[in-house]
């Protein structure tokens, strides 16, 4: 089943897929795209793939011809170096995640339907205020980092987040050399995706930011305040009549997407070798992304630490379904032998 990079991929796609178009039939729901501001996913992803192809494409043309006969050498380079076999896979890996993609969209709007009047927020914060000796979380965070700059500066990283995972995504398609590591990243982020719709309806909860408002009045207005209000207003929407709505439903707290995507980007960084400003980077950003998650009330501790058992969940799963096991094992054998690391077959 591993002779193919993307098998797991296509199956766990497929699956998640037709699960999303069975419940939409049951329930009677439309499937819609979820858009962003630069619009619906389909459009999103391309996009960003098209334009990391031109930024790989361009400079290894003039590189090899220069300016003056550019479109030519566009063209020889594209020949050369972009053959059938790495566009299926870049093909295959943007279309799985989008499947995955969509569907947990879709499945995460069907959640009120299916489980409304279940929600498990009152012993989550109980929980919350246990673990914290008799305090909230949030208000502990907000005591210590203040409600001025720090809620700006950390709402930036929080919202950044949005464009992390198909920049990363279309990076690492477009222009590894290795197939093999597009096909482990795509398919670690599609079974994010997957076990996170899961995680949504075991314990369906909405967050702090929700349940207890009165704990994030203080707040300034940003992103993340407008994220939220955007969020709400679209569920009343749908509970008010699901069926009549034109909006998709996008609370949920239990487990965070947020840390579990980005405990997988690092993990996956510090197992392909990536550079150290790199991984560096991928940390920090994955302790930003905690604390404001926290902050702001989007998740319960629970959530967070759910959010990266998943995370390395995926990246291990997604080692093994991809033929990568054992990668960073290896790469620490040859340093120890004095070697460069050697590339993995493109498969």
């Amino acid at each position: 089943m591993r002779r193919w990079p993307y098998t797991f991929a296509v199956f766990l796609s497929a699956a998640v897929g037709i699960t999303t178009i069975v419940a939409s039939h049951i329930l009677d729901l439309p499937i819609r795209d979820p858009d962003g501001f630069l619009g619906p996913a389909y459009v999103r992803l391309p996009l960003i793939v098209a334009m990391f192809f031109a930024a790989g494409i361009i400079p290894s043309a003039i590189k090899r011809g220069g300016w003056a006969p550019i479109k030519a050498s566009i063209r020889q380079t594209i020949k050369d170096d972009w053959t059938l076999k790495r566009l299926t896979y870049v093909s295959v890996g943007l279309g799985s995640f989008y499947v995955c993609y969509i569907s947990y969209r879709n499945l995460k709007s069907f959640l009120p339907v299916i489980r409304e009047g279940t929600l498990e927020d009152s012993w989550m914060l109980r929980l919350d205020h246990f673990l914290m000796f008799g305090n909230y979380p949030a208000d502990l965070l907000q005591d210590v980092l203040g409600t001025g700059i720090a809620a700006h500066i950390l709402s930036t990283f929080y919202i950044s987040y949005l464009m992390l995972t198909p920049v990363t995504l279309g990076a690492l398609l477009v222009w590894g050399k290795d197939l093999s590591l597009g096909a482990w990243y795509a398919t670690s982020l599609s079974l994010n995706w997957v076990l996170g719709v899961v995680s949504y309806y075991a314990v369906p909860t909405l967050g702090p930011a929700f349940a207890q408002p009165q704990s994030f009045l203080e707040l300034p207005e940003t992103g993340v305040s407008a994220l939220q209000n955007s969020l709400a207003r679209a569920r009343f929407d749908v509970l008010a009549d699901p069926w009549a709505s034109e909006r998709i439903h996008g609370i949920a707290g239990f487990a965070s997407l947020h840390v579990s995507v980005v405990v997988t980007a690092c993990l996956f960084f510090e197992r392909v070798g990536m550079k150290a400003v790199i991984r560096i980077a991928a940390w920090a950003f994955l302790v930003f992304t905690i604390l404001a998650t926290i902050y702001f009330g989007w998740h319960y501790i629970v959530d967070d630490v759910a959010g990266a058992l998943i995370g390395w969940f995926s990246v291990v799963v997604g080692a093994w379904a991809t033929g990568n096991r054992g990668r960073r094992r290896q790469r620490r054998k040859e340093r120890h032998k004095g070697t460069e690391p050697s590339a993995a077959p493109n498969n």
